[in-house]
């Protein structure tokens, strides 16, 4: 798996409802600070229409799942320690919450937009949820910042004489935000700081170290609690906000999502993570019937749960991220089929980076790729594209 996503929320907001709903493993759930104490690591999945039927293959996954023609492949999902005002000056469990959350590659922000908990977590009336969305940006801000200024310390402390570019230093610093100097560079000319630390004023080396951290961890926000009139309000005067036209919003129910997939696997209903539709097969009370209504409802009114379009923006959207199979140009199989295998990986990925991908040795001995669709060569350097079918030529 090539991606982290991490998941981060306030108490109270049905941050672990989520990750227990898109993985279905149990990880405590309740309103205290660090219900979550240690991030909790779990396989949830991303929907990829598979490639088989288009070569009358069936399907038999390594990893993940197959279900009426759509692949279900597998990604990580960390849900990350309670989110605690002051977390960027190690408050709370700040400094481990920091840590965990730099090795997520995109961002999942839990939200309760039904307005019913507060910053705290605490339960209350009408509360904005710009306060919540706010409130983490600024945290990973200032937190961004921090690592700013260690970045132009070490600029001011190299030898004199030597000739010193800002955007090397800053780089090196912010090394583990996975940024290079070349964007950093572009980074600074595009925010008009310039390439002179000496001349930035407090207001400028925010407004830098915010625009690394929104290239650097893009952030997804889950309005959940979407089934409640409230949260649909509070839903459309935020999402037309321009303060927030930089953040992808997805309606979400993670409580819906997880209840249907209990009754799935109960034998009440048939349903496929990130439907719009179920369909109830078995026998429930009088009471499950009630909800599972209310399900219906919201559903086919906002088109599925959101759990899943909430992963699968965050990757193939936000991140453009690509799917990708190894394929045979020639029909060859084996016992286990062509189709087993289907891989994320990065935008702009090329047939040598997927050969590097599958192994290093295969990566090595790389001669060329087949486009198994069109059959036709492709080089080391041939950009992949979504749901790309490809057999890697090699001599290892």
């Amino acid at each position: 798996m090539s991606f982290d996503v991490g998941l981060v929320g306030k108490p109270s907001v049905g941050k672990s409802t989520f990750f227990n709903a898109a993985t279905m493993n149990d990880v405590p759930e309740g309103a205290y600070p660090f219900t979550t104490i240690d991030p909790s690591v779990g396989e949830a999945y991303v929907r990829v229409e598979c490639a088989a039927p288009e070569f009358d293959h069936s399907c038999t996954p390594n990893l993940g799942y197959c279900e009426d023609g759509t692949r279900f492949v597998p990604v990580r999902l960390v849900d990350v320690a309670g989110l605690v005002p002051g977390a960027h000056e190690g408050k709370g469990l700040g400094n481990q919450f920091l840590s965990d959350l730099n090795e997520a590659d995109v961002l999942v922000h839990v939200v309760d937009f039904s307005g019913e908990t507060d910053l705290e977590g605490e339960p209350t009336e009408d509360h904005d949820p710009r306060e919540d969305i706010d409130f983490l940006e600024n945290e990973l801000d200032m937190w961004y910042l921090d690592v700013l200024e260690k970045g132009i310390e070490r600029y001011r402390s190299g030898y004199e004489g030597e000739e010193k570019k800002i955007e090397e230093d800053l780089a090196e610093q912010m090394s583990a935000f996975k940024t290079n100097k070349d964007e950093i560079k572009q980074i600074l000319l595009a925010t008009d700081a310039g390439l002179d630390p000496e001349a930035w004023d407090e207001e400028t080396k925010e407004r830098v170290a915010r625009e690394i951290r929104k290239r650097t961890k893009p952030i997804v926000i889950a309005a959940n609690k979407m089934d409640k009139p409230a949260a649909q309000e509070h839903y459309d005067d935020v999402t037309a906000d321009p303060d927030y036209e930089h953040l992808t919003f997805v309606p979400t129910s993670a409580h819906a999502e997880k209840a249907l997939k209990q009754a799935g696997e109960a034998g009440v209903v048939d349903y496929q993570p990130g439907a719009s539709a179920f369909e109830v097969v078995g026998d429930p009370s009088d009471e499950q019937a009630a909800g599972l209504e209310q399900i219906r409802e919201y559903v086919e009114a906002f088109g599925g749960t959101g759990v899943q379009d909430v992963l699968e923006s965050a990757l193939f959207d936000v991140m453009g991220a690509i799917a990708v199979f190894p394929g045979s140009a020639n029909g060859r199989s084996d016992s286990q089929g062509v189709f087993r295998d289907c891989f994320i990986l990065p935008e702009e990925s090329t047939t040598e980076d997927f050969a590097y991908h599958l192994h290093s040795d295969i990566g090595d001995g790389l001669l060329h790729g087949i486009d198994c669709r069109s059959n036709r060569q492709v080089g080391a350097d041939h950009e992949l594209g979504h749901r790309d079918v490809v057999e890697i030529v090699t001599t290892n």
